[in-house]
């Protein structure tokens, strides 16, 4: 049958476009109503961002601190360790990691390279034979000491746009921060092997 000349035909209807600020521009990384803002993960995403520009400055930083005294950053962290956790009990390796949230065998590697440098001394526990006591040697406490102006002003810097309660919040949250990623670590690398 013959189509009628001059008659067209209706452009197909096409779906009613949504506006911009309904459709996300990705899937939502976090689901927690607490995380959210408006419904989106933006402030979210933005948080991690600056953490992590935040930590790749920090650590630019303590190694600044370690270079002036010349070892590396996470000897000048291990060093600061030993110095603070000495002044209240006996320090061993295991102290040390469990402070710093690092394995046993890394800190004994480490902790083995400050003994060979003349900047950490071990000595047996009389208590238990089993264990090993770390301390500073006078050139460690030298190097500190030395570096302590400098590590002042900075940090004053560094830290300077908190007040005293946001300090203490801070440092409330990091601390529970630390043990809340070491649990979504655990998961990722559950969900990432399979469950077998």
């Amino acid at each position: 049958m013959a189509r009628k000349q001059g008659v067209k035909r209706k452009p197909a209807r096409l779906a009613p476009t949504r506006s911009p600020a309904h459709t996300p521009a990705h899937e939502l990384t976090v689901s927690r109503e607490e995380l959210l803002v408006g419904g989106s993960d933006r402030e979210f995403r933005a948080l991690i961002h600056d953490a992590l520009a935040f930590t790749s400055r920090l650590e630019a930083v303590r190694d600044g601190y370690a270079k002036m005294i010349g070892v590396t950053g996470i000897q000048y962290t291990m060093l600061v360790c030993i110095s603070v956790l000495g002044a209240s009990q006996s320090v061993t390796v295991k102290a040390v990691a469990e402070h710093l949230k690092l394995s046993g065998p890394f800190v004994t590697v480490e902790v083995g390279k400050l003994v060979s440098m003349g900047l950490v001394e071990k000595a047996g526990d009389p208590s238990d034979r089993r264990k090993v006591s770390l301390s500073l040697t006078d050139e460690a406490r030298a190097r500190l000491a030395e570096l302590a102006p400098t590590q002042r002003q900075v940090n004053d810097v560094h830290f300077g746009t908190l007040t005293k309660s946001d300090f203490l919040a801070l440092r409330r949250m990091m601390g529970e921060l630390v043990e809340s990623t070491d649990n979504a670590l655990a998961l990722l690398n559950y969900l990432s092997t399979g469950a077998d």
